[in-house]
């Protein structure tokens, strides 16, 4: 087995033993500071959660890595780490995000104050150097100047980041669909011989593992459950915002063209960004704020159909399985524009199945 392939498992496993760690001091802040996820009418759990379980994803990825990255270089002929200023502006951006969800997680802050935040941390991106420059022809468009790309990549790293905070609504959904994302890039980045990308990867994929188990498994009334938070949610949405820019930056000087790379990110988040996009549009049409929370997200709506917690988990998640091997599938034979067409009206169709679902039930939709 090559070096690469060792330091990529042993991420993993630093990782998730961190998080083995972690979780269960915070579990026992938690319960100390008493500091819940308190239940009420928008939110699905019916006993007080602890909250805080986020908190644990940036240290276990960076400890991890750290150790990993100390060992490579041990070896002379290995140390050839370098970190680009986009590298940078990367950690300085996530270390905002994460502790200003830290701080919502504890005190509460506002929807637009949060928005503020990210695009804040995202033009850092573009700032940086790091900006989508090619459509590959989506729509017929292909390379696209500075300014356009920046306001996109902003754009596209915020939306990124509030879809998997507002799809972070029952248990393991907003991390089952971000470990398959990761998983998704974790195999481009290995691919493009992207070293300290595919580490840093592995690294978040390792403590997800662990916040899984504790998430889904873990007993309320023995104290072993946790939800990820705001602080957990969010790191999450920007990392993978993140990655999509970088992975699908037309960059010939450092790896070459790839005409399905704007492709490949796209359809890693098709699920929460599309989902994102339909309750948009659905709270304009009634007239309410895009920033007013509710229950018409996609888990709400599966559940409404008459499935359970964990049975709807799975449908979403195969449901963003189904995407990307339909997409890996067409791609061949139809062109960027029609395959996301393609995806567009499936959803639609998904989302039409469940009001017929929902109406079955005699559930208003």
């Amino acid at each position: 087995m090559n070096l690469y392939i060792l330091c990529i498992l042993g991420v993993l496993l630093i990782s998730i033993a961190c998080g083995l760690i972690f979780i269960p001091a915070i579990l026992r802040f938690c319960k100390k500071k008493n500091l819940y996820d308190i239940p009420n009418v928008r939110k699905i759990h019916k006993t007080s959660i602890p909250r805080l379980g986020g908190v644990c994803f940036m240290p276990s990825m960076f400890i991890a890595v750290l150790i990993v990255l100390c060992i490579h270089n041990l070896d002379a002929e290995n140390n050839q780490i370098s970190f680009s200023l986009w590298s940078v502006c990367f950690f300085i951006s996530m270390s905002l995000i994460y502790v200003v969800g830290i701080i919502d997680d504890l005190v509460g802050l506002n929807a637009k104050t949060k928005f503020v935040v990210q695009i804040i941390a995202a033009s850092l991106m573009p700032l940086s150097g790091l900006y989508i420059n090619n459509l590959y022809g989506l729509f017929g468009v292909y390379d696209i100047p500075l300014w356009i790309g920046a306001l996109i990549t902003v754009f596209v790293i915020v939306f990124i980041n509030n879809a998997i905070n507002l799809i972070d609504g029952i248990d393991g959904l907003s991390a089952g669909l971000s470990l398959l994302a990761l998983s998704g890039f974790l195999y481009c980045f290995m691919h493009e011989g992207l070293f300290l990308y595919s580490i840093l990867i592995s690294g978040l994929i390792g403590v997800l593992l662990t916040f899984l188990y504790f998430n889904m498994f873990g007993n309320p009334d023995k104290g072993t459950k946790i939800f990820m938070g705001d602080s957990g949610s969010l790191t999450l949405g920007f990392i993978l915002g993140f990655l999509a820019v970088k992975y699908s930056m037309d960059n010939p000087n450092i790896v070459s063209y790839r005409a399905n790379a704007l492709l490949y990110s796209y359809t890693l988040l098709i699920v929460p960004v599309f989902d994102v996009v339909r309750i948009i549009l659905y709270r304009l049409r009634h007239g309410a704020s895009i920033f007013s929370p509710d229950k018409n997200h996609i888990h709400h709506k599966v559940m409404r159909a008459g499935f359970s917690q964990h049975q709807a988990l799975g449908i979403i998640v195969s449901l963003a399985l189904a995407f990307i091997l339909i997409n890996l599938t067409v791609y061949k034979y139809l062109d960027y524009t029609l395959t996301v067409l393609l995806d567009i009206a499936i959803f639609i169709v998904f989302n039409l199945c469940l009001n017929a679902a929902i109406k079955r039930k005699g559930v208003n939709v």
